[in-house]
């Protein structure tokens, strides 16, 4: 056994190899070593192997699944190898013949497939990047669902694109690691190299045209080598890592990088679109606006936020799409409850291509054809906008598969097929048979008893059962001689003669013996060759099936932002090609659901007006006066818009954004060296050197990062690009004051400031933003609401004070100030105050109950508390009132 187990690990050196062991999958060797540390299970050992004890680990085949998940997630690939044969059928070769095994899986991040091993709401990408003669591409899959898509690239704009599809692993040609390594792992995605024949265009193309049954790929589109490349190589890894059984791909959707709004990693990160920065889905745009009730619709919702169009035409049927759900509220309704009730289709559908599958995923279909047949009849009557109206043509059509598996069908299916219990009773003769034989087989007995007992005449006759003879008709020994007399003796063979009774047999009832015993078996059998006839049935219509699994998601998705709409009170964008971006009233849509989520204040809607005469804004205002916050918002209300949804605002006129850039928040990246201001400058450059004038730009302290008259000098030269150069839209929030005069020299640059109230030395934030510019950025005051100590503050007052009449008194007179600042005036922290009693007024408030005063009585209190506080005053010595 353990030659077996060394040979066979021996072709899958980089993966853990799960080997069946019976009930067990078990890990030998340094893979034992490694899958107990992993999973923290126990460490055993089984035997010597070169004299050393070979390490020893096992999990249980039925809870599997839930290894496999840890496993992957730890970076782990692993091999599953099975028993391709029965123990009984080894025997036969030789009593010490070992039974034959072989891995029948490659399990990797990118090939799962199991409902429990992946996230219901996400795809799960398999990714290829392609190179030929210079040129580049990427393929990506979700063999989950059946996806393929293909997109052209430039090497620079990897980094963009696989951070938007967020792919679990990607493939590269052997010796190009190095050059994917960083991007790759900046997502999280696990990097895997195939040998280069497997990225040759010609073999890919024989490939391609024989997964999908075709000639030629014309059919599909016109796809240049690199593309053919990138789809073949993804292919050749799925036929390695699946053992030839290929999953149920669409064919290949060629996808255009200029139709959508381009978002680079950094701003995705900084917008939290659909990971919050503490890196869950909580607290995301995305987990703030979902309301979709299916996975399919919860997938289709993470497409569209995380690449929107900007296509006029596309954007223009979705809103609409979302008006129409929104107008039509009673349907909408009707339909959001009859979608709660849609299965995965698109999953199930592609592990019964794999034959992973089972038989509640044939229930699974079978239930969806059915809602989707439901839904169809909802919107027969209805007038139907486009997007719609297309949606309810792929729900129809089939009627006959869906009859099918309703009569074949139980109601609530099984997990396994080896279970058996499916098929519902009548579907099958044959199976109604097997099984009544299987459940009633005493019954039947009974009743051949009964024919026998009035064939012979004999009342006491029986029929019985034991180890040895099986079944077998039994009579009293006077009976005996009539029994062996013909013409009975014809019919009943004797088989055993005992002190009182004597046996007989007959063929009948050796032939029903035989069918009894092997009814579960054969019930067995019967039911999974049904099972095979279903799965074919519906994986050979599984082209019209995908179709009507996105339009179930369609309609989910466009009844769901109509529901958040209606719920929040938002607005229909107008979306065109102008250069506006003129929002009114707009708000935050994580941060105001927060800030109800937790019983807060309201949220403070702004407006926001760049076009033509101000592409840009300038807009200055203290910390946390709400500056960050209005950036994002209007970002993410453009690509709200273009998304095909409804917007946080009492109205937005969004003009096509090409471009989508942030940079705002702070962090370093100490894994490449990085200082945070490093961190800012290579944003900033990707930023100037990649904006078009359609782009929209959002710039949170730039320069902040190093010394003063550096980072104004950065922001100064930065702000002058964007206008002169990228000549695109931006928002750019600077402490920097002396750039508001740069509106003088910049004629499409205007001065915007977050409005604050001081009081008594304390900052109010009133979150408003309003035209003009901020006098002063309240550092100081903000420090004393973060809780600095008072000393602290006021010594900052102090330095603050100087500092800025040095300024006004120019450069030797700042020095001046400086130099007469001692360097440690700073004070101790004076005593905490001494508790007193209460004085007398205090007493007589704290006796007072204002509900119960009526203003007579409240009057004579105000002059009762004048001459308390007088008496109070002529009791105090000098000292104590000063």
């Amino acid at each position: 056994m353990m030659a077996q187990y060394l040979e066979i690990k021996a072709e899958y050196p980089d993966a853990l190899l799960f080997y069946r062991m019976g009930d067990f999958y078990e890990l030998f060797f340094d893979d034992a070593a490694l899958a107990a540390e992993a999973l923290d299970i126990a460490l055993t050992k089984r035997g010597k192997h070169q004299g050393q004890d070979i390490a020893m680990c096992g999990v249980p085949v039925h809870a599997a699944e839930g290894y496999l998940l840890t496993l992957i997630r730890k970076g782990f690939r692993v091999a599953v190898c099975e028993q391709l044969e029965n123990p009984a059928e080894a025997k036969k070769r030789g009593a010490k013949s070992v039974v034959k095994r072989g891995v029948v899986r490659l399990v990797t991040p990118g090939t799962l497939t199991e409902e429990s091993l992946l996230e219901a709401r996400r795809h799960n990408y398999l990714a290829a990047i392609a190179e030929v003669r210079g040129a580049h591409a990427l393929a990506w899959a979700d063999i989950s669902t059946g996806a393929f898509h293909v997109m052209p690239l430039a090497a620079a704009h990897f980094a963009p694109e696989l951070a938007h599809l967020r792919p679990a692993e990607v493939i590269t040609a052997d010796g190009s690691e190095a050059q994917w390594a960083e991007t790759v792992s900046e997502i999280g995605a696990a990097l895997t190299s195939l040998g280069r024949a497997a990225f040759d265009s010609s073999g890919a193309q024989k490939r391609l045209c024989a997964l999908f049954g075709v000639g030629t790929l014309d059919a599909f589109g016109s796809f240049t080598r690199p593309e053919v490349a990138a789809m073949g190589a993804l292919v050749e890894y799925l036929e390695l890592t699946q053992k030839g059984k290929l999953p149920l791909l669409r064919p290949p959707q060629r996808e255009d990088r200029a139709s959508a709004m381009q978002i680079d990693a950094a701003t995705r990160r900084n917008l939290e679109l659909t990971h919050a920065l503490s890196g869950g889905r909580a607290g995301s745009l995305l987990a703030t606006i979902d309301r979709t009730v299916t996975a399919g619709g919860g997938r289709l919702l993470e497409r569209r936020l995380s690449s929107p169009s900007r296509n006029l035409n596309v954007i223009h049927d979705r809103l609409e799409s979302v008006s129409f759900a929104l107008e039509q509220s009673r349907l909408s309704a009707a339909l959001r409850n009859a979608l709660r009730k849609v299965p995965d289709l698109d999953r199930a559908v592609s592990r019964l291509g794999l034959d992973r599958g089972g038989p509640r995923d044939l229930a699974a279909v079978r239930n969806a054809l059915d809602q989707a047949e439901a839904i169809a009849a909802m919107l027969a009557e209805a007038d139907l906008p486009s997007l719609i109206a297309e949606a309810a043509d792929n729900l129809r059509g089939h009627d006959a598969l869906l009859e099918l598996l309703e009569q074949a069908l139980v109601a609530e299916p099984p997990l396994l097929a080896r279970d058996g219990g499916f098929i519902a009773p009548g579907h099958d003769e044959e199976l109604d048979e097997a099984r009544r034989l299987r459940d009633e087989g005493r019954g039947v007995i009974a009743g051949m008893q009964a024919d026998y007992a009035r064939e012979t005449g004999i009342a006491s006759l029986k029929v019985k059962h034991n180890n040895v003879l099986g079944y077998f008709v039994e009579v009293t020994a006077t009976h005996a001689e009539k029994m062996l007399s013909a013409p009975l003796n014809e019919i009943f063979k004797h088989r055993q003669t005992t002190a009182n009774q004597v046996r007989f047999t007959t063929v009948p009832l050796s032939e029903m013996e035989t069918r009894i015993l092997n009814a579960g078996g054969r019930a067995l059998e019967i039911e999974k060759r049904l099972y095979d006839g279903l799965k074919s049935e519906i994986l050979a219509r599984s082209a019209e099936i995908s179709l009507t699994a996105r339009a179930l998601s369609e309609l989910d998705l466009c009844t769901a932002l109509a529901d958040l709409a209606s719920e929040q009170s938002w607005c229909r964008p107008q979306v065109d090609e102008s250069r506006a971006l003129s929002i009114e009233g707009g708000r935050h849509p994580v941060v105001e659901a927060a800030l109800r989520d937790q019983g807060g204040g309201p949220f403070i809607a702004n407006d926001c007006d760049l076009g033509d005469d101000s592409d840009i804004w300038l807009l200055t205002g203290p910390n946390m006066a709400g500056k960050s916050t209005f950036l994002r918002q209007n970002a993410l209300i453009a690509l709200l818009a273009q998304m095909g949804s409804y917007v946080p605002a009492k109205s937005a006129h969004i003009g096509v954004v090409s471009q989508l850039f942030s940079r705002v928040g702070a962090s370093d990246d100490l894994a490449r060296g990085r200082s945070t201001f490093m961190v800012e400058m290579v944003e900033t450059a990707a930023i100037l050197n990649q904006a078009d004038p359609a782009a929209l730009v959002i710039l949170d302290e730039i320069g902040r990062g190093t010394a003063t008259y550096d980072g104004l000098s950065i922001a100064w030269a930065t702000l002058e690009h964007l206008h002169e150069v990228n000549r695109c839209r931006a928002l750019f929030a600077t402490h920097y004051h002396e750039l508001t005069n740069l509106t003088e020299k910049l004629d499409r640059v205007e001065n915007a400031t977050v409005s604050v109230k001081e009081h008594e030395g304390d900052v109010i934030f009133l979150h408003e933003v309003r035209r003009g510019a901020a006098d002063r950025s309240y550092g100081v005051q903000v420090a004393k609401l973060a809780g600095l100590p008072a000393a602290v503050v006021e010594r900052a007052r102090i330095v603050l004070d100087a500092l800025e009449r040095g300024e006004r008194e120019g450069g030797t007179a700042r020095e001046t100030l400086i130099d007469d600042l001692p360097l440690f005036s700073a004070r101790p922290a004076p005593p905490p105050p001494t508790l007193t009693a209460p004085s007398k007024v205090e007493e007589r408030l704290g006796s007072v109950l204002p509900d119960t005063l009526t203003p007579r009585q409240a009057l004579d209190l105000v002059y009762e508390l004048k001459l308390l506080l007088e008496d109070q005053d002529n009791d105090e010595s000098p000292e104590e009132r000063r």
